[in-house]
């Protein structure tokens, strides 16, 4: 075997330094992955997200959205290491839900998400704060969006309030107004907005919080009215969909169907035929019949994978912009093969561990989201 140099990690180990591994070829990472994981065998389980890429779900053992992964992870028995090929919540989400005996990995540490960035903590906190001078915190049940950090499912878990995905959201809406009059949504306003006001809630009833001005850019008019505190927060692949895709795709075909993901601005859903979440959009192309047009408007990988798995249908794009979660693109084939073959010889790199009063305040947001009904992101 070649001769390798090593570099420490925080356990004290050495690791292959991943500058080795960046410029193989295809074949002969696949080989490699390949030898690596039949050496870890049944004590390693490799997850992979819709949006990865092809060359990545090829190595997954479970595919699907984050929650639903992490959920499967969870249920695994006798399993020692969890590689997620994901970003970085869905990995600390995955911890936050495992045994703490499972190592849970990154592939790729740089892996994150600018929706999750647009909301931290402090500024949570801020918030939280600044707007108790003029209606009380005790009228609010904050939600967050489970596309966002750790730190934030504990603010929910502390506060009394909850998580929620793509699919459960109104579910999770229902729930809060049942608690208290209010609701701090975060970080995706988009996502809010359009539960919000798919259940007759006007939009003069809602208010957008942004951290980055002061009472977030509103009146205390404004708060004091607002049912829903959106946050200023968007995915920056869903952002991107406008009211020219649908009508461009209407006037070419009347026949297509606009299916659409609820991160997507309100001018689009409302014009869309359908809107649901990760799974929803699968399941709707997967079950429509031979010779359906769909225009899809989420993450490209995921809508050119659905055109290659359901070829008796059009499957479309809905932008002619090429949009791709590029955090989710980090994770490729030389970072996987360097962490299993790192894992391989008994060195833990880029490994996710959510502190333990974090991870326990997380797990009582996450829990009550579940006990309210199945989630799919």
């Amino acid at each position: 075997m070649m001769s390798v140099d090593l570099l420490a990690n925080p356990r004290g180990e050495s690791i292959i330094p991943f500058e080795r591994y960046q410029n193989l070829p295809m074949v002969e990472l696949t080989e490699r992955i390949g030898k690596a994981r039949r050496t870890l065998g049944d004590r390693l389980l490799v997850l992979g997200h819709h949006y990865q890429k092809d060359e990545v779900i090829a190595f997954a053992d479970l595919r699907g959205d984050s929650l639903k992964l992490s959920q499967q992870a969870a249920a695994a028995r006798d399993v020692e290491y969890l590689i997620f090929c994901g970003v970085h919540f869905m990995a600390e989400t995955a911890d936050i839900l495992t045994n703490p005996s499972v190592t849970v990995i990154l592939p790729d540490m740089a892996a994150g998400c600018s929706m999750a960035d647009m909301a931290d903590i402090d500024q949570v906190e801020a918030c939280w704060e600044e707007m108790a001078e003029y209606v009380s915190p005790a009228d609010y049940t904050p939600i967050t969006y489970i596309n966002s950090t750790a730190a934030l499912k504990a603010f929910c878990g502390e506060h009394e309030g909850t998580v929620c995905t793509s699919g459960n959201a109104e579910r999770v809406l229902r729930w809060a107004f049942g608690q208290r009059p209010r609701v701090l949504f975060f970080p995706d306003q988009h996502l809010g907005r359009n539960t919000a006001k798919r259940m007759g809630i006007a939009l003069d009833e809602m208010a957008v919080w942004d951290p980055h001005k002061p009472l977030g850019g509103n009146t205390p008019e404004v708060l004091r009215k607002a049912k829903v505190l959106l946050w200023r927060g968007h995915c920056s692949v869903h952002q991107m969909f406008n009211t020219s895709h649908v009508k461009l795709f209407r006037e070419r075909d009347p026949q297509v169907k606009i299916l659409v993901h609820p991160e997507c601005p309100m001018e689009v859903v409302d014009l869309a035929d359908l809107v649901g979440s990760t799974e929803y959009i699968i399941q709707t192309v997967e079950k429509s019949p031979p010779g359906s047009k769909w225009a899809i408007g989420t993450e490209l990988h995921l809508v050119n994978r659905l055109k290659d798995e359901n070829p008796d249908k059009t499957v479309h794009f809905l932008s002619s912009m090429v949009c791709m979660c590029a955090t989710m693109y980090r994770i490729d084939p030389p970072h996987l093969c360097w962490t299993m073959e790192n894992l391989a010889e008994g060195r833990v790199v880029n490994e996710i561990r959510v502190p333990q009063q974090i991870r326990e305040w997380a797990l009582v947001a996450l829990d009550r989201m579940l006990k309210l009904a199945p989630a799919k992101d």
